[in-house]
């Protein structure tokens, strides 16, 4: 799903696999394996790489490399031991080696010893072989840049240029690669993936964007599926131009959350005790920023960016309300600053993980080809919904000029599977609840388990209820009852608590970062992805 892309740490050194031909749809003739090597640094991970096909129709054609890492389990290759958990966070465009770390810390000890934990970067992405760059990092990004709400046809053509520019980097430099970056394509990269590490089975814990490679995965394999976790669903029935409509409703619902507990917390931050008057202050601020940027480089696209993240999670909103409020009433930007270069300051992985973004998702599925449409729906979301409906519809807007034009995506779906546990936040901003319930229909042995909060990444992140239901089903395959009733969850945990408002010093300490937040974002953001 659309989110924030950024820079994650583990995966320095690399080595090449073993290449064995490959059969068709995939299938291994002489099957490849890994040879693995220590990655370097603290960590205890394993590092190698897989030659997959660059058109799986093509099997013996053009070959390209799929990154990938390993945290081995320590107990026996015996019946104790459940083989290998492959993790995604997400993106599309995120790398998996900073979550595959993170999981296995995070498994009980006697669960960990039984999985070997399997990150990867999927094609296009980060240590794998292409990885997709398309413009000047440093011209394309230069801070400020143009509003993305346009205030006037010259500034809308402006964002238009930008959004051209980039899908024509990507065509002069790609042409050869983006007919073959997509999902599908994905899928059977994992497949190969599972052939390599030499199991018959896999079981897969996906977030976000990841929730919908498994789904794909799940449909076109699914006798390879021993369990499956997707957590943060994306809706297999909006890939992806309403997907992303849907996003900038729900967008807009998490920002008034935050704003409304900046107001509940009025005695701290000062702006004002109503969700009325904390909107007019956010907004009052966004205008301003338009003709004097904070510290000359955070305009109102940069301060979107900024705010945005407290969409994905609320371990920021301290963060967020303490700088919120040096601004109104005081026009101290230095927290503005400082926000900017954390979590919206672009890099080298932020436009490689924007490039497979775009190149995944504009490929994938159908998008209007007139920008007339998609001004007109723009404009009609953004009168109810205004936080993220233009600067969500700019982002997208390559997918206009995409050299590749989209096909019919894979009807997800399928009953021959073992059980399946969905996870999701009920506000979650980046995929709303509906798409859990449209997955659930399209996997008829799927159970699903909620919790009312509104955080993007509800598994392994503190909420012990969920955990349990997650970590039951991991070591023993064992699900809740399943519930008939059409919109309820089959399970309905409670929600952590909201955070509290924090004093300065504790604020700027307290940035999330080491949460499963912190994986799933990047640690530096960028705009909903």
């Amino acid at each position: 799903m659309r989110r924030v892309v950024g820079a994650v740490s583990g995966v320095a050194v690399l080595c090449t696999g073993l290449v064995g031909g490959l059969g068709p749809g995939g299938a291994s003739a002489r099957p490849q394996s890994i040879a693995w090597v220590a990655c370097g640094g603290a960590s205890r991970a394993e590092c190698g790489s897989v030659r997959v096909p660059l058109d799986p129709a093509e099997p013996y054609g053009q070959q390209i490399t799929i990154a990938v890492n390993r945290i081995k389990g320590s107990a026996p290759r015996d019946g104790n031991h459940l083989g290998v958990l492959l993790v995604n966070p997400g993106g599309p465009g995120a790398s998996g080696t900073a979550l595959a770390a993170y999981v296995a810390t995070k498994l009980p000890k006697d669960l960990a010893a039984r999985y070997d934990v399997i990150g990867f970067d999927p094609r296009g992405v980060g240590a794998s072989k292409p990885a997709l760059s398309c413009v000047d990092i440093k011209r394309y990004y230069a801070a400020p840049r143009a509003d993305s709400v346009p205030q006037s046809h010259a500034e809308e053509s402006v964002l238009l240029g930008r959004a051209e520019e980039f899908a024509t980097g990507c065509a002069n430099r790609w042409s050869w690669f983006l007919p073959y970056l997509n999902t599908e394509n994905t899928a059977r990269d994992l497949d190969v993936i599972r052939q390599a590490l030499g199991e018959e089975k896999i079981s897969y814990l996906g977030y976000s964007y990841g929730t919908y490679l498994g789904a794909v995965y799940a449909t076109l394999f699914p006798q390879r599926v021993r369990r499956m976790v997707l957590d943060s669903v994306v809706d297999p029935e909006e890939v992806w131009y309403q997907a992303n409509v849907a996003q900038n409703y729900a967008f807009d619902r998490r920002h008034r959350d935050f704003l409304s507990w900046v107001a509940a917390n009025d005695s701290v931050y000062r702006i004002g005790n109503t969700l009325k008057a904390a909107e007019f202050a956010w907004y009052a601020m966004r205008q301003r920023l338009r003709s004097r940027p904070a510290g000359g480089i955070v305009g109102p696209s940069e301060l979107d960016d900024i705010f945005m993240v407290g969409g994905y999670t609320n371990l920021v909103w301290p963060q967020l309300g303490r700088l919120f409020s040096e601004y109104v009433r005081s026009g101290d930007t230095t927290g503005l600053v400082e926000a900017y270069h954390k979590h919206a300051e672009n890099d080298a992985a932020d436009e490689n993980g924007y490039a497979v973004y775009l190149g995944v998702q504009c490929r994938d599925a159908v998008w209007p080809k007139t920008w007339a449409q998609w001004h007109a729906d723009a404009a009609r979301v953004h009168a109810k919904a205004p936080f993220m409906a233009w600067p969500n519809t700019v982002y997208n807007a390559p997918c206009v000029f995409w050299p590749e034009r989209g096909v019919k995506p894979v009807k997800v779906g399928t009953k021959d599977l073992p059980p399946v546990l969905l996870v999701q936040a009920e506000r979650d901003a980046a995929t709303p609840y509906e798409g859990a319930l449209s997955m659930r229909a399209a996997f008829p042995t799927a159970r699903l388990v909620t919790e009312p909060g509104g955080n993007h990444g509800v598994a392994l992140s503190g909420n012990a209820c969920v955990d349990r239901q997650v970590l039951t089903y991991l070591r023993e395959g064992v699900l809740a009852p399943q519930r008939k009733a059409g919109r309820a969850a089959d399970l309905t945990c409670p929600t952590l608590p909201a955070p509290r408002p924090l004093t300065p010093m504790m604020a700027a300490a307290s940035s999330g970062r080491g949460s499963l937040a912190s994986i799933l974002l990047g640690d530096i953001s960028q705009i909903p992805g």
